[in-house]
């Protein structure tokens, strides 16, 4: 009979352990790197990033990702290269508004640690790619929630190197003194904060 009585108790806890976290797009975002003319390194970013988290801590392989970057929030502190790589050259934005990662594997690598295998989708094309995480953060609550409610707040770090070409980016230009404009190897640094919403 005690066994009974704590059967809701277990199960609330077994949902709890598997909610739902949305990324907060206003404090997320996904920085890429890549050498520019062999001698330096240009960062930029994309400022919008949405997508649902679901992380289960005692059982990890049971979390998810679904994650969708917004191609038209580039922001590389330079005008004309943000219109250069939206234009079909690269990006081709206008047909592949979105880049997305839907992932299909998460086990843990370490302490606070994970690796998360997905699909990663760019330019229409999707490759399989391993991102590093750190996190999630253990949570915090605050004020401020819906209806008076509360917002439980995490957070994580992903990253990853690709290779541009292999995903269709295949624009470049030689340089009279040898070597290329833009390099091949991306360096992706994804930052979200994450939410879950009780009433």
């Amino acid at each position: 009979m005690r066994y009974l009585l704590l059967l809701p108790l277990i199960a609330s806890f077994a949902l709890r352990a598997q909610d739902s976290w949305q990324i907060d797009q206003a404090h997320s975002s996904a920085q890429f790197a890549i050498r520019h003319m062999m001698v330096a390194t240009v960062r930029g970013q994309f400022g919008k990033v949405t997508g649902q988290v679901v992380h289960d801590p005692s059982n990890p392989s049971k979390s998810s990702v679904n994650a969708t970057i917004d191609v038209k929030s580039i922001d590389t502190r330079e005008a004309k290269r943000d219109a250069h790589l939206l234009s079909p050259d690269f990006f081709d934005a206008e047909k592949y508004p979105t880049m997305t990662f839907q992932s299909t594997k998460v086990e843990p690598a370490g302490q606070g640690e994970l690796k998360v295998t997905g699909d990663l989708t760019i330019h229409g094309v999707t490759k399989q790619v391993v991102f590093d995480v750190e996190g999630p953060s253990p949570p915090v609550q605050m004020g401020g929630g819906k209806k008076g409610g509360t917002v439980t707040k995490s957070g994580a770090t992903a990253t990853t190197k690709i290779s541009r070409k292999e995903f269709g980016l295949t624009w470049n230009r030689l340089l009279e003194a040898g070597g290329v404009t833009v390099g091949d190897e991306v360096s992706i640094t994804i930052d979200v904060e994450l939410n879950k919403q009780s009433n």
